[in-house]
């Protein structure tokens, strides 16, 4: 009987968040494979929808590049999205956007409408190591900093899921 019950319960709205990048082929690309993975391995997979985007379009329709894609799969993660701008609708849609620097962050800022701009965050705020933090860029740079953008985005992504889940 209690099954039964349980089963006709609504099932909560999942919680959408979208990371968001330059390009949108390094760091929010595994971000969102990250925290997709973290996800996943608790089971929480029902109650959060990810993407990424970039700021700008200078990438669509392509793969993230490929030395992010290395980097996940060496620990495991499928980084397997492709690339799109932020559209005006995402600031609706999206229950929390996540900007990987501060010039993300100015840019979200500047083109959301006025109600939804608490919406958008820095993705390390999440890192609990300090505020104002931000995921450097890695794209004109070797694969060692492609690692340690990984792990800067590991932890905060384990803060982020962590405060979602208080």
């Amino acid at each position: 009987m209690l099954s039964r019950q349980m089963a006709e319960l609504p099932t909560p709205k999942p919680r959408r968040i979208l990371f968001v990048c330059s390009g949108n082929i390094c760091r929010s690309p595994l971000a969102e494979a990250i925290f997709r993975d973290q996800v996943r391995a608790l089971g929480l997979e029902a109650q959060f929808q990810v993407d990424s985007a970039g700021t700008h379009g200078w990438h669509e329709g392509e793969r993230a590049d490929p030395r992010a894609r290395r980097v996940g799969a060496a620990h495991g993660v499928s980084v397997d999205s492709i690339a799109r701008p932020v559209r005006t609708s995402d600031f609706e849609s999206f229950g929390l956007i996540l900007a990987m620097d501060k010039d993300h962050l100015r840019e979200l800022r500047s083109r959301c409408p006025a109600a939804y701009r608490g919406k958008i965050h820095l993705m390390r705020d999440f890192e609990g190591g300090g505020t104002d933090l931000e995921v450097p860029d890695p794209y004109y740079e070797d694969t060692s900093t492609f690692e340690r953008v990984y792990e800067m985005l590991q932890k905060s992504c384990q803060g982020l899921l962590r405060a979602l889940c208080a």
